[in-house]
């Protein structure tokens, strides 16, 4: 049997360059694909806590995975991670048999399976990449393939068909790249953005209780906003303020994440403060006077307040996320986020780092979250002892403890200042210093506000708040 020449297939109407491999052949391979890494990546995430904060950090979703059926299981995961709900073979199982897909996934064996499949869950992001890379991959040869699709037909003029392919393969090294070319835009275009919004209002900005210190730092979404301050000045004192004048007196969503308090102790400082009842008093059920009737008239003014609280343990940048996606996922995305406090914080559980890479890590990652979700970010923030060796006792900037990142990562860093925290017959006892050492939107300066402890909170001298 003679084999035909190139010649006899060009004669024939053939290719030279594509015909000598069968046309089945392109149909029989396999996309690039790792099954065994999606089956890892999922038991590391049904072993561990950790790991799907960490298998999250990868950006892998649903799409990325080969097998449907693995999508499902992610989803599943995420989903329950994202509730605060704890995750394993059973849960799970129990989760997608509610949903109606346990049998979309093969039973609920075969996430015992993918358990078993993974020798640890240390490696669950490694095999995450994996999946991810391989995603890739798909993606790019699928645009390759709409790209020769679009060349065959032949259909419309040549420069749409061109412009076409531009765009497929632009979304594929997009994905390839990471993402974030949709954020770029020419200066003319956003120009133009800014001449038509001129009689418009001001962008958004957070309402603080402080008149003069809403005044002089405006707080837009993305933003982080640092409050620091030795112990026992007002860090937490400050944020409840700003908490209850956005939830409560706004209605505008807030999630606070408090690690120096649990939540009944957190709803008995704003019952004081709201009330102006002694905080002590609320504390021991100790009510005098007219204190119930006080309570009573707050409770109404705090009922149904957008006010969410996370009083777990130390929290890390992959949790907050899951929580404010969560939100997010309700439609109850909040304006702002309140962290008590960053240097509480966990970093991603990278090992062998210092503490001052941890905090760096992050004081980056609050940064992260406030453009991320577009929320205001309010963190306090522990100042160093060389407060207390200075003969006035006052702040500086150099004072925030542990990193030089949060001061480089925030957008405003506001230092507190109480003269009677070191001298209780002060001169300027009762009050308090806002110092705005660092404002990226305007000035800096000093706002003074009245310190009401016994109440838990501070009172601003010009609203009387």
């Amino acid at each position: 049997m003679s084999v035909p020449t190139q010649h006899d297939r060009i004669e024939n109407g053939g290719s030279p360059l594509f015909d000598d491999a069968p046309d089945t052949v392109p149909f029989e391979r396999l996309p690039p694909q790792d099954v065994d890494a999606e089956q890892s990546a999922l038991g590391g995430m049904l072993l561990s806590k950790d790991a799907i904060g960490e298998v999250n950090e990868t950006g892998i979703d649903a799409a990325a995975y080969y097998r449907p059926a693995h999508g499902v299981i992610h989803d599943a995961i995420t989903t329950m991670y994202g509730k605060g709900q704890p995750v394993d073979p059973i849960t799970v199982g129990d989760h997608l048999t509610k949903s109606g897909d346990i049998e979309r996934i093969g039973g609920a064996s075969y996430l015992h399976t993918l358990v078993q499949s993974v020798p640890t869950a240390a490696n669950a992001a490694h095999y995450a990449e994996i999946v991810v890379e391989r995603y890739k991959l798909r993606r790019l040869i699928e645009a390759g393939t709409r790209i020769v699709q679009m060349g065959y037909a032949a259909e419309g003029e040549v420069a749409d068909i061109v412009n076409a392919a531009q765009g497929e393969m632009q979304a594929a090294t997009q994905l390839a790249a990471g993402g974030g070319l949709e954020r770029v835009q020419w200066a003319d275009d956003m120009l133009e953005d800014y001449l038509r919004s001129m009689d418009e209002p001001p962008r958004s900005r957070l309402p603080l209780p402080y008149r003069d210190l809403e005044a002089m730092l405006p707080m837009e979404p993305g933003d982080l906003v640092v409050v620091a301050a030795r112990p026992a000045v007002g860090k937490s004192v400050v944020l409840l303020d700003f908490a209850r004048w956005v939830a409560i007196e706004h209605r505008k969503t807030v999630l606070v994440s408090s690690m120096e308090m649990s939540r009944p102790q957190l709803m008995e400082r704003i019952i004081a403060a709201e009330a102006r009842v002694p905080l002590n008093r609320v504390k021991d059920r100790n009510y005098q006077n007219d204190d119930r009737q006080r309570i009573h008239t707050a409770a109404l003014r705090i009922n149904g307040a957008p006010l969410v609280v996370d009083d777990g343990p130390a929290a890390t940048i992959v949790q907050l996320r899951s929580r404010l996606r969560w939100l997010q996922a309700q439609n109850r995305l909040p304006e702002v986020l309140e962290v008590d406090y960053l240097q509480i914080m966990k970093a991603s559980g990278k090992r062998g780092q210092n503490r001052t890479g941890e905090v760096d890590e992050v004081s980056r990652g609050l940064k992260e979250l406030a453009g991320e979700f577009g929320v205001v970010v309010i963190a306090a923030a522990q100042l160093n002892r060389e407060v207390e060796r200075r003969e006035d006792k006052k702040p500086m900037m150099a004072d925030l403890r542990e990193s030089g990142s949060i001061e480089a990562d925030a957008n405003a860093v506001i230092l507190l200042h109480r003269p009677d925290a070191y001298d209780r017959d002060h001169e300027r006892a009762g009050e308090m210093d806002l110092i705005v050492g660092k404002n990226r939107q305007g000035p800096t300066g000093t706002v003074t506000v009245a310190f009401q402890g016994h109440y838990a909170r501070a009172r601003d001298l010009g609203t009387g708040f």
